[in-house]
């Protein structure tokens, strides 16, 4: 691919329809950035993982898709994969409530913890609305998926990409990746795939997503908010402020009209 510049906006679309769970993407993260990892675990189905979280940046779903019933050639379903990740939100919810502004807009557009500015206090973890940041056990700061920052930097796609065998997770400019996924959809579609939907390629779940999928079914399945649910908290909107604002102010009023009043009944009593 063109060399990666600063300036633009990069990310991932990550198309579900050709995921395969080899989970090479997660080992890749792992080894590249480090991360120790959690003790494995015998969860429900072939997911040992679990979860994103401080160790875990790379997260391979698999849903059970397929129904008891037996099924012929061409009708059946498969199961549902997908390689999971922070999706580097337009309307970033963690930066936004980050109070020691440890959290950053990248020149490549995406979002990054500052680890030497970080202060543990994990209003990030309970902001993101995709439940992608955890603690570090040993240092305490907020660690995800810095879309490897590092990589860019030096002209390098991200490890999680370029160790995918089937491409499902796709790396480049954002607005390159739209167009693949524009075109994507319309072969899935006209191949009677009619299940399959974009997610988070618009401004319409938090003002669009720069890591970004093909789902091959509802959002739910996946544990995606779809995009009526897909709203900032209260806190992190006009309206919210313009209504906190006016609780402030009803409640002062408040609390002079009981001080008046108490302050007329002891002049009262004095008299």
């Amino acid at each position: 691919m063109p060399h990666i510049t600063p300036g633009q906006a990069y990310g991932f679309f990550t198309d579900t329809s050709v995921c395969i769970g080899c989970k090479a993407c997660e080992v890749a993260c792992k080894q590249w950035n480090q991360l120790e990892g959690n003790e494995p675990s015998f969860l429900d189905g072939f997911d040992n993982t679990g979860r994103l979280d401080a160790q875990t940046w790379r997260h391979v779903q698999f849903h059970d898709n397929v129904p008891d019933e037996n099924v012929t050639t061409g009708n059946g379903k498969a199961w549902l994969m997908m390689s999971d990740v922070c999706k580097h939100c337009k309307q970033a919810s963690c930066m936004e409530v980050c109070p020691t502004n440890a959290i950053i807009r990248t020149e490549f557009d995406t979002v990054f913890i500052q680890p030497d500015v970080c202060n543990g206090c994990r209003n990030c973890i309970a902001a993101c609305p995709y439940d992608v940041i955890g603690a570090d056990a040993i240092s305490g700061v907020a660690q995800k998926c810095t879309l490897c920052y590092d990589r860019l930097q030096n002209d390098m796609t991200p490890a999680c990409a370029k160790a995918c065998p089937t491409e499902s997770i796709k790396f480049g400019p954002v607005s390159e990746l739209r167009q693949t996924a524009a075109k994507r959809l319309d072969i899935l579609q006209s191949q009677g795939v009619t299940q399959a939907q974009l997610y988070g390629h618009d401004e319409k779940v938090y003002g669009g997503l720069n890591a970004f999928f093909l789902l091959m079914d509802k959002p739910e399945k996946y544990g995606l908010p779809n995009e009526r649910n897909a709203v900032l908290p209260s806190r992190n909107n006009a309206g919210g402020y313009l209504t906190a604002a006016v609780t402030a102010v009803l409640g002062v009023l408040g609390g002079l009209i009981a001080l008046r009043r108490r302050k007329e009944k002891v002049e009262q009593s004095d008299g």
